[in-house]
């Protein structure tokens, strides 16, 4: 898909587009391929030509700089109208109405991470559950490796993203910064973040800082306690299973399989810290205890 994506130009038409998605889904959706290309020129046909050109502008433009990224359009309806073919087993919701409580109100939702799609899945699945406004609303903290091709930043375009530096003890590869470049960097993302609060979004951040090799828990990182800022702030923690398998480790192709999202009840961010005696680490503790209550005990990890 990196190569066909690149031939997306804003000049370009609808073909190119088709045939890199096809590509990246026919490893695992060979059988459906045709249903899946039908799908995908109804869905770029009733966008039209000039979705197009946006679209490609923003794919070139998308993690240049530490800042919030809005969503393409055409890039979610794509997103959304392929999911029924991706996610061929249904996946569990659960814990649904415990969003009532948050619709229309500013958020920050925190979750597990086990795949480069989980922030996908979660939107999809917030969809289906009946919650399209919050994720309507989705502001993802994303990693610079969100961004370090032509394909995940097509992902990154299905909702709204603001670019974060990765901590030091999680960081590889060109993600690697120097402590003071990270410092800078989690300066500006710190305040797009609290920015897009301030708007009223839903804001998504994934603790843990990578993905999880063996499906536990790891520790939340003490610096993400920098996003709850207000005491009046609400939490939603949520708990994925399975999505893992979706876009394992070391693959650069979709699988699938069967997944769950268990959404637990908002707490305030006041009550988070009346709980952990007003310590960073304790507070960030707390939130990775609220989210593991949410997973089988296989996947709480050192939060069981």
């Amino acid at each position: 898909m990196n190569e066909s994506l690149s031939a997306v130009s804003p000049a370009c038409g609808r073909d190119p587009l088709v045939q890199a998605i096809t590509s990246f889904l026919a490893h695992e959706h060979a059988p459906h391929i045709p249903e899946i290309r039908a799908t995908l020129e109804r869905t770029i046909d009733d966008a039209g030509a000039d979705a197009i050109r946006v679209f490609a502008g923003r794919l070139a433009r998308a993690g240049t700089d530490w800042s919030y990224y809005p969503g393409d359009p055409l890039a979610r309806r794509i997103h959304h109208a392929l999911a029924p073919s991706v996610l061929r087993h249904e996946p569990v919701v659960s814990g649904g109405g415990h969003l009532a409580a948050v619709a229309g109100r500013p958020v920050v939702i925190v979750a597990n991470h086990l795949s480069y799609s989980d922030a996908n899945v979660i939107d999809v699945l917030l969809h289906r559950c009946g919650h399209e406004e919050i994720a309507r609303r989705l502001a993802v903290i994303a990693g610079p490796k969100v961004y370090s091709d032509i394909t995940r930043r097509f992902s990154s375009l299905c909702f709204g993203t603001i670019k974060s530096p990765q901590n030091e003890s999680v960081a590889s590869g060109e993600a690697l910064m120097t402590s003071r470049q990270v410092a800078l960097a989690a300066r500006q993302t710190l305040a797009a973040a609290h920015a897009r609060l301030a708007a009223g979004d839903a804001l998504l951040i994934f603790p843990e800082g990578t993905r999880s090799r063996g499906g536990g828990m790891q520790a939340f990182l003490p610096g993400v306690a920098r996003y709850f800022v207000a005491n009046e702030t609400i939490v939603v923690p949520i708990g994925l299973c399975g999505t893992e398998n979706l876009f394992a480790i070391g693959e650069e192709r979709l699988g699938s399989g069967g997944m769950t999202m268990n959404i637990g009840p908002s707490v305030t961010v006041a009550a988070l810290r009346a709980g952990a005696a007003q310590h960073r680490r304790g507070f960030i503790d707390a939130i990775g205890e609220a989210v593991a209550q949410q997973l089988p005990t296989r996947y709480r990890g050192v939060y069981a």
